[in-house]
This record gives C-alpha cells, sequence and structure tokens, in this order.
C-alpha cells in the first residue's frame, strides 16, 4: 500500500506546499518505506511513498510524466499494457 500527497497553491506559496506535502509524506512513511518522490509542475505538487511488492525496478517511480513532462499521475495501483 502506498501513500500519495499533493497540493495546489492557488494563492499559497508553492514552497510552503513543498514543506506541506513533504511533512504528510514522511508521516506515511510506514506506507511505503522503499520510495518516495515528489514532483512540482506549475502550482501543482504531488508526492507519492511507494511500497514495492510487484515491481522493484526504477520503472515504478512515481510520481510519473508523459515523454513531454507537462502531464503527471501518482496513484496506488499499476497499470498494465
Amino acid at each position: 500500500m502506498c501513500g500519495i500527497g499533493g497540493w495546489l497553491a492557488g494563492s499559497g506559496r508553492i514552497a510552503d506546499g513543498a514543506a506541506l506535502v513533504t511533512k504528510t509524506l514522511n508521516a506515511q512513511s510506514h506506507r511505503g518505506p522503499d520510495a518516495h518522490g515528489l514532483l512540482t509542475i506549475g502550482a501543482t505538487i504531488l508526492g507519492h511513498r511507494r511500497l514495492s511488492i510487484l515491481d522493484l525496478s526504477d520503472a515504478g517511480r512515481q510520481p510519473m510524466t508523459n515523454e513531454r513532462g507537462d502531464v503527471a499521475i501518482t496513484f496506488n495501483g499499476e497499470i498494465n499494457t
């Protein structure tokens, strides 16, 4: 089971959001002790704590972006193609 956090800055400062999401992810460390990630795109911050059960490779690192880096996702699950 993973941990997820996020922030949409709106009228707040992006630095405040980064600190809050980091604090949230740290509080969820038991849900994802294997890795963590933080991604900022514009005024949005996505954070993820990873519990590696099936995919132990770096291909499962989150948050994930598309090839251009302008669309991102973080989720608890997997995508099968």
